[in-house]
């Protein structure tokens, strides 16, 4: 009885084979694309996270100083804000007339026929006016101009510099055209419009000086230093509602007073919640750094799974980490952060006592100040410090984090080269595979053919 061959399949088989013939130098090169890449994400955390930190470390020093200051009306006049540079004081202040943006409206426009329109000149308070073309206001093209055409072409106008905004309003039936300075004060009103150029009769009545409604008139605004008419170099007139008579602070009126009423009093002074938020806000940025810090140089557990980050035994990120902390050290005069409640925890986060920052800050102010310092070309105390720090890794070209990026940039691309060359050799494995493959697969079902005939023939000669 014959034996029965084996069958298999010559593209699995060379598949198989192809496989186990890469399978090591694969397994190499897998290994160490996805360390690569692993690399290149923690390199892009820690540039995001650096960063940041150094924007919060020069938003603080911005400031000028990381004390805040504040100011406040002693009756509801407006608003006002102080810098970290005003002095604190007290100060007098009547408010007289608020600024206004003026406003003039045109009743009963009609509609009218636009090549006959003409052109419209919109003059302003300060002299100066601009010229809009009615014809090129129809912008349906029907030959009709309306209200809100001419409201339209008034705004678009190149010339108008948004200096003026228009707009319509129906009143009883009657469509009125408004114009508005976008500006307070007495010369940015609107003074109304030229009809001169003006050719349809009946729009240059409508929009004529006769037909003007004042609806708000345009005005300065007038704040005295002081009480009410008292010397005159003491009055203050301008357009705006917004002062900024005193170093470091800003003052926004808002409601004008009665006649001869008190002054109401501006008092400026050190806000120490205000304070406390900018201390508060480097011991987030210090902390959410330090979390980025941990999270690419854990240890990892083997024993629960938890696999190390990719910098875990980096001598140059725990450098850093440990000039950092040392940098929180920093003493001025004796007195370091923690005098000032900001303390590191045991895992190497900042925490803030605002209780022992309060009392602080009531004893000596100005040592916070000189603790924190500031950065820049003349870079000092704690955020001059650690900005300098961070800048090493962050700096564009040279910084640790370039230098690191471009090296696993050019092993990333060498890794490509070798995967590529190695794809190439399992494609040539397979294909030799194949072939040999798919012809002991013809020659086995030839041999087969062969020992079928000849079970046949000596089959018939036994019987």
């Amino acid at each position: 009885m014959a034996t029965t061959a084996p069958t298999f399949d010559p593209k699995s088989t060379a598949t198989n084979l192809a496989q186990l013939y890469v399978e090591g130098r694969q397994k190499i090169l897998t290994t160490q694309s996805n360390n690569a890449s692993a690399i290149a994400s923690a390199l892009s955390k820690l540039s995001t996270a650096m960063s940041t930190f150094r924007g919060t470390l020069s938003s603080l020093s911005g400031q000028s100083s990381i004390l805040a200051n504040k100011a406040s009306f002693s009756a509801e006049v407006g608003s006002a804000t102080a810098s970290a540079s005003a002095a604190p004081g007290n100060y007098q202040f009547y408010v007289e007339q608020l600024a206004t943006a003026g406003q003039v409206s045109y009743n009963g426009i009609s509609n009218t026929a636009a090549a006959t329109a003409g052109n419209m000149i919109v003059t302003l308070a300060d002299g100066s006016n601009f010229t809009v073309t009615l014809a090129s206001a129809d912008k349906n093209l029907d030959g009709t101009l309306t209200a809100k055409e001419i409201a339209a072409a008034i705004n678009v106008e190149a010339n108008n510099n948004a200096r003026v905004t228009a707009s319509t309003m129906t009143v009883a039936g009657q469509t009125r055209l408004v114009l508005t300075s976008t500006q307070t004060g007495a010369d940015n009103g609107v003074v109304g419009i030229d009809t001169s150029q003006i050719t349809d009769p009946g729009l240059a009545n409508e929009l004529g000086m006769a037909n003007q409604t004042v609806l708000q008139a345009a005005k300065d605004a007038i704040v005295w230093i002081g009480a009410q008419g008292g010397d005159p170099a003491n009055k203050l007139q301008q357009a705006s509602n917004t002062f900024n008579v005193i170093d470091g602070v800003s003052m926004t009126f808002t409601k004008a007073q009665a006649p001869l009423e008190n002054p109401v009093t501006l008092t400026v002074g050190r806000d120490d919640t205000a304070t406390a938020t900018n201390v508060q806000n480097f011991v987030d940025s210090w902390n959410k750094l330090l979390a980025v810090f941990k999270e690419v140089s854990a240890a990892g557990d083997p024993a629960s799974g938890k696999a190390a980050g990719i910098y875990a035994n980096d001598a140059g990120l725990s450098a850093l980490k440990t000039r950092m902390q040392e940098m929180l050290r920093t003493e001025v005069g004796g007195s370091s952060l923690v005098a000032y409640g900001i303390s590191a925890q045991r895992d190497g986060t900042l925490a803030l006592d605002k209780s022992r920052l309060g009392k602080a800050l009531a004893a000596d102010p100005d040592g916070l100040n000189a603790i924190f310092g500031k950065t820049g070309a003349n870079a000092t105390g704690v955020l001059g410090g650690l900005d300098s720090l961070v800048n090493s890794w962050t700096k564009a070209g040279t910084g640790q984090l370039a230098t690191r990026k471009d090296s696993n940039t050019r092993l990333q691309a060498t890794l490509a080269t070798r995967q590529a060359a190695l794809e190439t050799q399992y494609d040539n494995a397979y294909k030799r595979y194949l072939a040999q493959f798919t012809q002991l697969q013809s020659l086995q079902s030839q041999m087969s053919g062969t020992t079928s005939m000849f079970d046949a023939l000596f089959s018939k000669s036994d019987s």
